[in-house]
C-alpha cells in the first residue's frame, strides 16, 4: 500500500498581499525616479558657472553710435540682428574713456507710455571693466525699443537716444507652444502612474484576499 502524503499549498490569498506591497514599493520608486529626472534641470540650472565661463571675452559684433550732449558713446552688440527673449552683451563705451564720467540710461519697449521706463545707473560690464554695459540681457517683446543715456562728466551733463532700435520676433516656435510640447511627456508619465497605481494599488487585493 502506498501512502500518499498531500501538502496543503499555501493559499494564493496570502500571497497576493505580498504581491500588492511589491507593486506598491515599485511605483513608489518610479514615482520618486521621476521627480528625480523632472527637478534634475533646475538643479543644473543654479549649478555656479565655471571659471571659463563666468570670465569669457565678450564679443562685438555690432555697434551703434550715439550723442549725449558733449559726450560720444558707441553701443555694441554681441548678437545681430536682435531679436526677442535671445541673451546678449550690451556694452557703452563713452569716448575718452570712464574716468571721471558716470549716468543713467533707461529701455522704452514698444509701445510704452511716456515715463513708464525703468532709470538703472550705468555700471562696468562685469567682463569687459573698461566700458559700461550689461551682461547677458534679452528683450522680451519683439518691435521698436529706444536706449535713453544720461551722462555725467567734465563738461557737464548730456542726453542722447538711440530709438528705432528694431527687435525681431524671437526664433523658433512661439513661447506657448515649446511649453504645451516640453509638457507633454511629464502629463503622459502622470498618467501612466496614475493608471498603474489605480490597477495594481494594495487596498484592492487585499479586498480580493478577503482581507
Amino acid at each position: 500500500m502506498h501512502l500518499r502524503t498531500s501538502l496543503s499549498r499555501p493559499a494564493r490569498a496570502t500571497r497576493r498581499p505580498v504581491k500588492g506591497r511589491a507593486r506598491a514599493l515599485l511605483l513608489a520608486l518610479c514615482v520618486l525616479g521621476a521627480a528625480a529626472l523632472l527637478s534634475a534641470p533646475s538643479a543644473q540650472a543654479y549649478t555656479p558657472a565655471r571659471p571659463e565661463q563666468a570670465y569669457a571675452p565678450v564679443k562685438i559684433v555690432h555697434t551703434e553710435q550715439v550723442q549725449a550732449g558733449p559726450y560720444h558713446l558707441t553701443l555694441g552688440f554681441s548678437t545681430w540682428p536682435l531679436r526677442a527673449m535671445q541673451s546678449l552683451d550690451f556694452t557703452f563705451a563713452p569716448d575718452g574713456g570712464l574716468t571721471g564720467k558716470s549716468g543713467t540710461f533707461s529701455m522704452t519697449r514698444p509701445g510704452a507710455k511716456a515715463g513708464m521706463r525703468g532709470v538703472r545707473p550705468l555700471s562696468r560690464h562685469p567682463r569687459k571693466r573698461s566700458v559700461w554695459g550689461l551682461d547677458i540681457l534679452s528683450l522680451p517683446t519683439a518691435g521698436q525699443w529706444a536706449f535713453t543715456f544720461t551722462v555725467n562728466g567734465p563738461q557737464g551733463q548730456g542726453t542722447g537716444t538711440l530709438g528705432n532700435l528694431t527687435v525681431l520676433d524671437q526664433p523658433g516656435p512661439p513661447l506657448a507652444l515649446s511649453w504645451t510640447l516640453c509638457a507633454l511627456p511629464v502629463l503622459g508619465l502622470i498618467a501612466f502612474l496614475i493608471v498603474a497605481w489605480r490597477r495594481h494599488r494594495p487596498s484592492r487585493h487585499l479586498a480580493v484576499a478577503g482581507v
